[in-house]
């Protein structure tokens, strides 16, 4: 994959699967698209009112359970961060994922199920130059003791924190440069995770229908109840990294800068997303560097 040119698929990309929210089965075809176009989700159930959601920023409405995005006629999508995360590591700018649907399927609760359909269809050049978001100045946002900062850097790094009271979890830390081969190796099998008692209360509330331990690491009693019990000591941190890897694809742009998160979450991934597009000062779009290539 040449950092230089922008890729969309070689192919159409199916999968079907249940939103864990709605527990509504909901297929996807992943469809190439034109070079500037960056990637959109197409609600092909919506009738009267315009279907196309653009993967921006901007458009994040609610970030409580998930990230989710809408457009000016009130179409929402939700649960898009694990397939945007995909679509960052695979270097994938343009697509319309068109889905038939209110939300991305879980899947696994991981990324490794879209990278896995993605490879099958395959990337493939584009007659256009890919730029990239270069951070140039420190922009960070605080909400209590939660933190988010983009920092400066020539390539892509993350460094995430989290601190839970289960044994189970505690606290956990990883830095890594985040290139699709570090994506693949270290962040894309790590699944979403809550505790059984959020998980009782989501279903009482409506939500969390579709989550099982299929599809959701759940701990109760400081003990993780699913049979085959966690695919790395440390995965709940590289699942927040995995996260926050979808959310910032929603800029738009492959980054070049460092991001520190410290007990964040998906509003402050988003708030900080807002916050440097706010200050021109503190990001230019540049060309890959060349020691990139």
């Amino acid at each position: 994959m040449s950092p230089h040119a922008q890729h969309t698929l070689a192919s159409p990309a199916v999968f079907e699967g249940v939103g864990i929210h709605s527990g509504v089965s909901v297929r996807v075809e992943v469809r190439p698209a034109e070079p500037g176009a960056g990637i959109v989700f197409l609600r092909t159930d919506v009738v009267g009112r315009d279907g196309a959601v653009p993967a921006r920023g901007e458009a994040v409405c609610q970030t409580r359970l998930g990230t989710v995005i809408a457009n000016s006629d009130g179409v929402t999508v939700s649960t898009v961060e694990h397939l945007m995360a995909a679509f960052s590591a695979l270097a994938i700018d343009n697509a319309v994922v068109a889905l038939d649907g209110p939300e991305v399927p879980i899947m696994d609760g991981s990324s490794q199920p879209f990278i896995d359909v993605l490879d099958r269809a395959g990337c493939r050049p584009q007659a256009a130059e890919r730029l990239y978001i270069e951070v140039l100045e420190t922009v960070e946002v605080v909400e209590d003791d939660k933190r988010v900062s983009l920092s400066p850097s020539d390539r892509f790094e993350m460094a995430f924190e989290i601190l839970f009271d289960s044994p189970a979890i505690g606290r956990q830390r990883i830095d890594l440069d985040i290139d699709e081969m570090s994506f693949r190796r270290e962040l894309a099998d790590c699944r979403t995770f809550g505790f059984l008692h959020e998980v009782e209360a989501l279903r009482a509330a409506g939500f969390a229908r579709g989550g099982s331990l299929d599809n959701v690491v759940v701990i109760e009693n400081d003990s993780v109840l699913n049979p085959e019990g966690l695919r790395r000591p440390d995965e709940f941190v590289r699942h927040k990294a995995l996260d926050a890897v979808g959310d910032l694809y929603l800029l738009g742009a492959p980054l070049l800068g460092r991001y520190d998160g410290l007990y964040a979450g998906h509003g402050l991934n988003n708030a900080i997303v807002r916050a440097l597009k706010a200050r021109p000062t503190a990001w230019r779009l540049t060309p890959a560097p060349g020691e990139m290539a």
